[in-house]
C-alpha cells in the first residue's frame, strides 16, 4: 500500500496485472464497510513477473531475492553499504541512486520508542508503514552507511524493531516525550557523529483510519485462509484490521493475485 499524510494517514492499494501497474484504490473509505479478499491461487514474482509457488522477501522468487538490488543486505543492515566508496554489494547504479543519497536517522513511537534509518525522500511514508504515531529526526547524513553506523551505536539503548502486536492493539507508552528521548540519546553518541545531529526538533504526529482497536490480534495469511471477509475496522502500518481481531499484512502478500469486493455503494 502506498501512503500520504494529511494529519491522518491516507492509504492507496496499488493494483498490478503482472508487472504492469493498473491503478490505485483509495481504501480509507472502506473502513466501516464489509470487505472480501479472495486469493486466486496465483503468485507472480514482483521482479520478473513469472509464476512462483511462494515468495521470498516481499513478493520475489528465490532467484530474484538472491540477485535483485532491491533485496541487497544493506537494506536491512544499512551499515553494510559501501557505495559511497564506489563499492557495490550487488548493483552499482541502483545502490548509487538509493543509498548514496541523504538519509535520516529517526526516533519513532510505535508501541515503545525505536530508532530507524530511511532515505530522506521516504519521510513520512516510512513512519506510516511501521504504524508510528509520532516521529522525530535525530540525524541527517549524506549516505546510507553513516546513518546505519549511528543506528548501530544506539541499538543497545533503543530497539530497532516494532512490536507489531502492540502496535495493532494500540498499546502505546507515551512517556517520555520524543524530544526528551532525543536529548537523552544525543548524549550517548560518539563525538564523531555530532556534526550530523539534526536541529529539527519538530515531532510529526500521525493518526490512522481505525474505528476500534482489537484487544488481541490474529494474523492471517492468504495461503492458509484464501478468503478473508468481514467489516474493515481500520488500517495501520501495512495491516488491514478486520472485525474479530483478524489482521492481514498487505505488504507480505505482494505478488498474490487477489480479488477485492466491498459493500460500499459508489455515488
Amino acid at each position: 500500500m502506498s501512503t500520504s499524510l494529511n494529519g491522518k494517514a491516507n492509504y492507496r492499494l496499488r493494483l498490478f496485472d503482472g508487472l504492469e501497474s493498473q491503478h490505485e484504490i483509495e481504501i480509507n473509505r472502506f473502513v466501516g464497510h464489509k470487505v472480501c479478499l479472495k486469493f486466486e491461487n496465483e503468485i507472480n514474482c514482483v521482479v520478473t513477473g513469472k509464476k512462483i509457488p511462494k515468495t521470498f522477501g516481499e513478493g520475489m522468487s528465490f532467484s530474484a531475492f538472491m540477485k535483485s538490488p532491491s533485496a541487497v543486505e544493506s537494506i536491512i543492515r544499512p551499515e553494510l553499504s559501501r557505495i559511497h566508496e564506489g563499492i557495490a554489494l550487488r548493483d552499482f547504479d541502483w545502490e548509487n541512486e538509493h543509498h548514496n543519497t541523504p538519509h535520516y536517522v529517526y526516533l519513532s513511537r510505535t508501541s515503545g520508542v525505536k530508532v530507524g534509518v530511511t532515505r530522506e525522500i521516504n519521510v513520512p511514508f516510512r513512519w506510516i508503514d511501521q504504524g508510528a504515531i509520532q516521529a522525530i529526526l535525530l540525524a541527517e547524513t549524506p549516505y546510507r552507511q553513516l546513518a546505519g553506523q549511528i543506528e548501530v551505536s544506539l541499538k543497545e539503548h533503543l530497539s530497532d524493531k516494532t512490536n507489531w502486536r502492540d502496535m495493532l492493539t494500540n498499546k502505546v507508552n507515551l512517556e517520555p516525550d520524543l524530544l526528551t528521548v532525543k536529548e537523552e540519546v544525543l548524549e550517548l553518541l560518539d563525538e564523531g557523529f555530532y556534526e550530523f545531529i539534526s536541529e529539527d526538533d519538530d515531532i510529526t504526529t500521525i493518526e490512522y483510519p481505525v474505528l476500534s482497536y482489537p484487544e488481541k490480534v490474529k494474523s492471517l495469511k492468504l495461503d492458509t485462509t484464501p478468503i478473508i471477509e468481514g467489516v474493515l475496522q481500520g488500517i495501520k502500518g501495512q495491516y488491514l484490521i478486520f472485525d474479530g481481531g483478524r489482521v492481514i499484512n498487505i505488504r507480505s502478500h505482494a505478488g498474490y493475485k487477489v480479488s477485492f469486493e466491498t459493500d460500499l455503494q459508489e455515488d
